[in-house]
């Protein structure tokens, strides 16, 4: 896996966001993928809906397709990550081979992923996203969906997973 780490200082708040490449293999071979769909009801999907446009906007801008909204499998395990993550208090991309195999196993070709954390909208992680090369070449991958959970901690503070699929 490659991993950027970048750090800004954003009013007063220490912001840190990471990105992987495209899509990680891994030699383990796990065939039970299952996941409680249920779980991707907990994402903030008005949010969500936002991230979604301004993705969508900017991917038209630039001549690429629209990514469509997948509040399923996608979504359920961003969901998942995400309160991994609240859970360890960082940001991070651990088992995203898990969860590139996960997406496979339901048809997706390809998968990339972006997570986030501090910000309090979607336009402002959109924007940091943009202005980081990593988090861009995944909003600017060949991806056709895209799944999201987008949950604050107990402190308030949002977590962000944003995985991408091409199916």
């Amino acid at each position: 896996m490659r991993l950027l780490k970048t750090t800004l200082l954003a009013f007063g708040l220490l912001i840190s966001i990471a990105s992987c490449s495209p899509e990680e293999s891994s030699n383990d071979v796990t065939t039970d993928y299952q996941i409680d769909l249920n779980l991707a009801t907990e994402t903030d999907w008005a949010m969500a809906d936002e991230i979604l446009q301004l993705v969508n906007d900017y991917r038209v801008s630039i001549g690429l397709n629209t990514i469509k909204k997948d509040k399923q499998h996608a979504s359920a395990h961003a969901v998942n990550h995400t309160k991994y993550m609240i859970e360890k208090s960082e940001i991070n991309h651990d088992n995203f081979h898990y969860r590139t195999e996960a997406l496979k196993s339901q048809g997706a070709e390809k998968v990339g992923e972006n997570v986030a954390y501090g910000y309090n909208s979607a336009e402002r992680v959109v924007t940091a996203w943009l202005n980081s090369p990593t988090h861009k070449r995944a909003i600017e991958g060949d991806y056709t969906h895209s799944g999201f959970g987008i949950i604050p901690a107990n402190n308030g503070t949002y977590y962000f997973t944003q995985l991408f699929y091409k199916r």
